[in-house]
């Protein structure tokens, strides 16, 4: 945890906070703040700063805090990922988090399990806590937007062409496909498809929506290898 990401229910009063749950075990375990120390701590969605110690007891610690930096620049960046196995999920939203993705939709795809769709890793609760996970890694405080569509040719027909309108509009595909452009901090859309790649009906319906297919190589990646490799060949830091 190198940022102690604080929510509003947090606040005992407007520049204090008090936790006594998973962070404050992670502070107390593996932090060993002692009063009058600094943490860095972040409001969700909104600034980076410090948190001074100011009491802490076996159930919690309470923290003044003082917010004085911006976050991180989000990726102007829609992802549309092919939903990846439930042991994938939970690494590929916090890396999805971590790198700063603005906006994520999961869909369905020829070579995605219908029992994927039925894990509780898709909750809303289970998906906020990957993210926040992702964001405490990377010092990062706003969560990506994740929408979930279990259809996908209406996805494609309906929604994806206004999506990717006005945007570097990109599918990664390992086949008959056309290098990987250059770095470029430019509003993207792109499609990540399982691992073994969209089949070409698939292919065929998002290059008919805008995508451009493209590649990173001959080597086929595993979904979690893949977003980050994607992500750092097409934007540069941030």
């Amino acid at each position: 945890m190198n940022l102690i990401l604080l929510h509003d229910s947090d606040f005992v009063a407007p520049s204090r906070v008090r936790l006594s749950d998973r962070r404050f075990h992670h502070i107390r375990t593996i932090q060993h703040p002692q009063v009058g120390d600094s943490l860095r701590v972040g409001r969700l969605d909104g600034w980076v700063g410090s948190g001074r110690v100011l009491a802490q007891d076996n159930s919690g610690i309470e923290l003044e805090t003082c917010f004085d930096q911006a976050p991180p620049p989000s990726l102007p960046l829609t992802m549309i990922l092919a939903l990846p196995r439930p042991k994938m999920l939970k690494r590929t939203l916090q890396t999805i988090a971590a790198m700063g993705v603005e906006r994520l939709y999961l869909i369905n795809s020829y070579r995605v399990d219908k029992s994927y769709w039925s894990t509780p890793l898709l909750s809303p609760d289970a998906i906020r806590e990957q993210l926040l996970l992702g964001l405490e890694q990377s010092g990062d405080t706003r969560l990506p937007d994740v929408q979930l569509r279990k259809r996908f040719k209406p996805f494609v027909e309906d929604e994806l062409t206004a999506l990717a309108a006005g945007t570097r509009a990109l599918v990664a595909h390992p086949y008959n496909a056309a290098e990987c452009p250059a770095a470029e901090l430019a509003p993207t859309t792109l499609a990540i498809g399982p691992e073994g790649g969209f089949i070409a009906y698939e292919v065929e319906k998002l290059a008919e929506a805008g995508l451009v297919p493209m590649h990173i190589g001959r080597r086929i990646l595993r979904v979690e290898t893949a977003v980050p490799v994607l992500l750092a060949r097409l934007f540069p830091p941030v």
